[in-house]
């Protein structure tokens, strides 16, 4: 039995980051309205002349999509991020948490959080304001966000049930799924 209460942050692994992002976006479907939710999606930009699939940032709130790739067209096999794609959209992030929610999704810990960059202002605004928050962390940067995070975090799997249950350990409002 996973014990899930006293812990905001609940990471979701053990599947692609689509599939995770898939997931959160039901979630956030199947939330809303009765769950106010800031943080943003991933999108990727799949195109065959690229093998990065980083592409966007889309706002939960607003629905601004924040560009995170850098389009040198050359079809490279590195992945270069757009920092400041993802720093607006933290910038973006903190305002919506400052305003009121009750859940902040996002979308990874990744390279740029890694490094202290992108949504990492983000993470820290929303666990200043005590905000439960969702997110999903590649295993390559594991390491980082155990130093960023622990010991407020759970792992959990890419399972639906799993993650409503952490959301009513907090006392979260019924959600109907």
């Amino acid at each position: 039995m996973i014990k899930l209460a006293a812990k905001r942050i609940a990471v979701v692994q053990g599947a692609p980051s689509t599939a995770i992002q898939e997931m959160f976006c039901g979630l956030i479907q199947e939330w809303q309205p009765a769950v106010g939710i800031a943080g943003v999606i991933a999108e990727s930009l799949e195109r065959r002349d690229r093998k990065c699939t980083a592409g966007y940032l889309r706002n939960i709130v607003s629905g601004t999509r924040y560009p995170i790739f850098q389009d040198d067209s050359s079809g490279a096999d590195s992945c270069d991020i757009y920092a400041e794609g993802a720093t607006a959209a933290s910038d973006a992030i903190k305002k919506d948490i400052a305003a009121g929610c009750d859940l902040v999704v996002l979308s990874k810990f990744g390279k740029l959080e890694a490094a202290g960059q992108g949504l990492a202002d983000a993470f820290l605004s929303a666990i200043a304001a005590e905000k439960p928050i969702l997110t999903s962390v590649p295993p390559v940067f594991e390491a980082a966000w155990v130093a960023f995070a622990s010991p407020l975090y759970i792992k959990l799997s890419i399972d639906r049930k799993q993650v409503e249950k952490w959301w009513q350990s907090l006392g979260a409002r019924k959600t109907d799924a």
